[in-house]
């Protein structure tokens, strides 16, 4: 990310790491007892994509995941790679680590993953009329897919199971304002 593209709060940071998926800079704060410093995580940004079938069942993910230790359940997902809108990283990536190719794609919302530390934005994106295409994985990926029921998504949020809070959000963002069923 540039500096130029970066909001006015952080023009005046400086670089203190940078990263193969993001950098780090600090930057001066006015306080009410004088200047603070914060770290802030400047991120490209990502995208999350929820694939419904026909039947509307989810093509969903479970991604082991380093940071955390443990395998979690997830929608596809990725960064944006320089200069590449994010609808067409939802289609690389929906194709990469699931193997499903969308013939129709749209954008169901957006929102910032954790803004107190990082100015990354995630794009939400409804993925329908899926082919499959096979599965192209990154090599370091370890990534297996599984089909799951609408109603049994629900309970696998309820009971912590699903925990990853992109994939969290677009389904129940898609469950509220699109397909607005509330019999769980």
């Amino acid at each position: 990310m540039t500096i130029k593209s970066l909001p006015e709060s952080l023009r005046n940071s400086q670089k203190v790491f940078s990263g193969v998926r993001f950098d780090v800079h600090t930057v001066e704060l006015k306080g009410e007892n004088g200047n603070i410093r914060r770290d802030v995580v400047i991120h490209p940004g990502a995208v999350c994509i929820l694939p419904l079938l026909k039947n509307g069942d989810v093509v969903m993910i479970r991604n082991e995941r380093f940071a955390v230790g443990k395998e979690l359940w997830e929608l596809p997902a990725g960064t944006l790679e320089p200069n590449e809108p994010p609808i067409e990283t939802a289609k690389r990536e929906l194709i990469e680590e699931t193997g499903y190719e969308a013939k129709e794609i749209k954008e169901l919302m957006s929102f910032y993953t954790t803004p107190g530390f990082t100015n990354e934005i995630m794009y939400g994106y409804l993925a329908e009329n899926l082919i499959h295409v096979g599965q192209n994985l990154d090599e370091n990926e370890k990534i297996r897919v599984e089909v799951i029921e609408w109603k049994k998504i629900m309970k696998m949020i309820r009971d912590g199971t699903i925990c990853d809070g992109k994939t969290i959000a677009i389904l129940l963002y898609y469950q509220v304002y699109i397909q607005n069923v509330r019999d769980y």
